[in-house]
């Protein structure tokens, strides 16, 4: 139930640094785009063509939470592999670093599986 905890803890850390990090995210401008004029299809950040709206914030937002995600579990995967090879035999580390693959490798599919959902319901409404 402890590591339950931990688990929990450092994904909700994970999750709100994930968010963080999204929010200060800036689309990326040169000096060039942003003062062309915005007739003839131009598709400079003060245009604003693109089509920017609620939904495609949103989708943007989680498919970058669930990208950041899938790299933490598989960094916890090589971690858990490196505590594996570095466990000389004891039966707990051993067991211990199995379960870090394990529910590494869970989080990797539950993130897999969330972000195909995402983008299948975000593409249908």
């Amino acid at each position: 139930m402890n590591q339950f905890k931990k688990i929990m803890t450092a994904t909700l850390i994970t999750l709100g640094l994930a968010g963080i990090t999204t929010l200060t995210l800036v689309d990326s401008a040169s000096a060039v785009e942003v003062f062309q004029g915005c007739s003839g299809g131009n598709s400079s950040v003060v245009c604003n063509s693109k089509g920017d709206n609620a939904q495609t914030i949103i989708k943007n937002v989680i498919n970058t939470i669930l990208v950041v995600l899938g790299m933490i579990a598989v960094i916890m995967i090589i971690i858990g592999g490196i505590r594996y090879t570095t466990s000389n035999g004891d039966s707990g580390s051993v067991k211990s670093a199995k379960d870090t693959i394990l529910y590494s490798v869970v989080g990797l599919v539950v993130a897999i599986l969330s972000f195909a959902i995402v983008n299948f319901v975000v593409g249908r409404f």
